[in-house]
C-alpha cells in the first residue's frame, strides 16, 4: 500500500428501505473521518414503474445528514414541515440537534414512471458544543454549489471547503465534501488543508498516487501527505473529511451522542411516540432490536 494511504475500507451490504446500500463508514478501521460518521452509497438501483424508495419516518439526534444524488430524486419530509425534493447535484443538509424525524421517499411523478436512484447519504457527528442545536434543514440546489473544471476533472465542492472554495452549506467545524468527475486521462491533485481525508470511488477506474483503488472502496488518506488522482478511462468520486473531531462518539440505529444517557433518552422518546411527528405521514419505523455499533 502506498505511503500516502492510510488504509482501505471496503462496504458491507445494508437494507434502508426497499433499497441495498454499500455502508462504508463505520468501521473499526475508521469510525470517524473528519466529522464524516456514517457513509452509505444508494444504488445505482433501478425501480419499476410503481415501485420506489420508501424509508419511514425515523429519529435522529446529535448529528446532520448530508444527502447528494448522482441520478434520481428523493421527497424529503420531516418533523419540522419541511417538504424538498433533493435532485442531482443538489445538497440536503439536516441538522438533527436535539431531535428531528424525517422520511424519504420517491417523488410520485418517478414511481409511477419507474426510475432510478444513485447517490450518497452521510452523517457529520455534530462537536459535543453542538449536539443540543435547535434542528434545522437546509436545501441547497446544485447551481448554488462551488464548482471548477481543469486537467480533465470536473468539481462541485459540496460542504465546506476545498480547492480555495468554499460551499454556502453551514457547518459546525472544517468540513470537506467535494464530488470529482473524471474524463479520461483527468488527473486532480488533493492538498492537506484537512486533517483528515478520504477519497471514495463511484464507479470507473481510479489511482491515488499509481495505487488503483477498487468501485465502491474508500481509500483514508494519510495525514499530511499531498496526492494525486487520476484515471485512464473515466471516474466518478466522492472527497471527504475535515479536522479530527475530538472525544468518543457512540451510534446505536440512527442517533449519533457523545452521551449513551442523551441515546437512551431519544430511543425511550421515540418508542413512546412523544418525539417530533414528520406531517403527512402515518406509518412509522419501530426501534430495532439490535447491539451498539
Amino acid at each position: 500500500m502506498s505511503d500516502t494511504i492510510k488504509v482501505i475500507l471496503s462496504p458491507r451490504g445494508s437494507d434502508i428501505g426497499n433499497l441495498i446500500v454499500r455502508r462504508i463508514l463505520p468501521q473499526r478501521a475508521a469510525r470517524l473521518v473528519g466529522p464524516f460518521i456514517f457513509f452509505d452509497h444508494m444504488g445505482p438501483a433501478t425501480f419499476a414503474p410503481g415501485k420506489g424508495l420508501d424509508v419511514k419516518p425515523h429519529p435522529h439526534i446529535g448529528l446532520a445528514t448530508v444527502t447528494y444524488l448522482f441520478e434520481g430524486a428523493i421527497t424529503h419530509r420531516d418533523s419540522l414541515g419541511s417538504l424538498r425534493d433533493i435532485l442531482p447535484g443538489d445538497i440536503n443538509w439536516m441538522t438533527a440537534g436535539t431531535g428531528i424525524a424525517h422520511s424519504e421517499r420517491t417523488p410520485d411523478a418517478a414511481r409511477a414512471s419507474g426510475h432510478v436512484v444513485n447517490g450518497i447519504q452521510t452523517w457529520v457527528a455534530l462537536p459535543v458544543e453542538h449536539e443540543d442545536a435547535e434542528p434545522s434543514f437546509s436545501h441547497h440546489p446544485a447551481a448554488t454549489l462551488p464548482a471548477f473544471e481543469r486537467d480533465g476533472v470536473r468539481v462541485r465542492v459540496l460542504v465546506g471547503t476545498a480547492f480555495g472554495m468554499t460551499s454556502p452549506v453551514e457547518t459546525f467545524s472544517p468540513t470537506l465534501f467535494a464530488a470529482a468527475e473524471f474524463d479520461a486521462g483527468g488527473a486532480l491533485g488533493v492538498d492537506d488543508e484537512h486533517e483528515e481525508r478520504a477519497v471514495y470511488l463511484v464507479d470507473g477506474d481510479l489511482t491515488i498516487d499509481g495505487e488503483a483503488l477498487q468501485v465502491s472502496t474508500m481509500a483514508v488518506l494519510t495525514p499530511g501527505a499531498e496526492v494525486k488522482l487520476e484515471s485512464a478511462r473515466g471516474a466518478r468520486a466522492m472527497l471527504l473529511g475535515g479536522a479530527h473531531l475530538p472525544g468518543l462518539r457512540y451510534i446505536e440505529w440512527n442517533f449519533v451522542s457523545s452521551s449513551q444517557e442523551k441515546i437512551e433518552a431519544a430511543k425511550k422518546a421515540w418508542t413512546g411516540q412523544t418525539f417530533p411527528k414528520v406531517p403527512d405521514e402515518t406509518e412509522w419505523t419501530p426501534l430495532p432490536v439490535r447491539e451498539p455499533r
